[in-house]
């Protein structure tokens, strides 16, 4: 895993060299609506995007579906340069919890978080290659809280295993993450407190617990 590529720059040099004219297709897999926010108003520019929801690792399903139908409402509204479309991918936490078996008390952001990165991004990269897509991505690397170099580093190896593009992507670069809480604001979208699976809910609710006896005790 290499922290010093500077994936804005390597895709910077990719939008450069698509020929005048063309406009590539682009399979996104995006975790939320406001994480997509920023996300399709900066790639729109360039390619045809279809965005795959697929994340198993939401829980509870209330949940899931809360942020499917505010990821339908953000595409529906928001002004881009091409249209959008829009893939549901199955829920089945059932193979969120098989992917992870084993890590489920590994803090956030180490291994169990890879294995989740993997899972989506090998659904994505495979149905990309099945849909004739030209490249494939992830809204994830927005968030300050995702490894954006762990992200492109499963990216490239799935992009090898399948015969599709990966597309170097680490969206927060310039503003991008702050841009996506300003959106989210414009379009009043739901924005969660946690990542989604149901381990990180349970260190939220932990870190809100312990910050409350702090509180009391001050």
């Amino acid at each position: 895993m290499d922290s010093k590529i500077n994936y804005q720059l390597e895709l910077d040099k990719l939008i450069k060299s698509i020929p005048a004219g063309e406009t590539p297709t682009l399979l996104l897999h995006s975790c939320c609506a406001p994480c997509s926010s920023y996300t399709l108003e900066y790639l729109t520019q360039y390619f045809s995007i279809t965005i795959f929801y697929y994340n198993p690792n939401i829980s509870p399903e209330e949940e899931f579906r809360k942020r499917v139908a505010e990821q339908k409402r953000l595409i529906s509204q928001l002004p881009v340069k091409n249209p959008v479309s829009f893939i549901e991918g199955e829920y089945k936490p059932q193979d969120f919890y098989a992917a992870v078996k084993g890590l489920e008390n590994i803090p956030e952001g180490g291994e169990r978080c890879f294995a989740c990165y993997r899972q989506r991004l090998e659904k994505t990269a495979y149905l990309a290659k099945k849909l004739g897509f030209d490249y494939f991505t992830t809204t994830l690397s927005i968030s300050p809280y995702k490894n954006a170099a762990k992200l492109n580093e499963i990216a490239a190896e799935l992009s090898g295993i399948c015969g599709v593009k990966n597309l170097p992507c680490d969206l927060k670069k310039r503003g991008g993450y702050k841009r996506s809480i300003e959106l989210s604001a414009v379009y009043s979208l739901y924005r969660q407190d946690y990542c989604g699976c149901v381990f990180s809910k349970r260190e939220r609710e932990e870190h809100e617990r312990l910050k409350q006896q702090r509180e009391d005790r001050s």
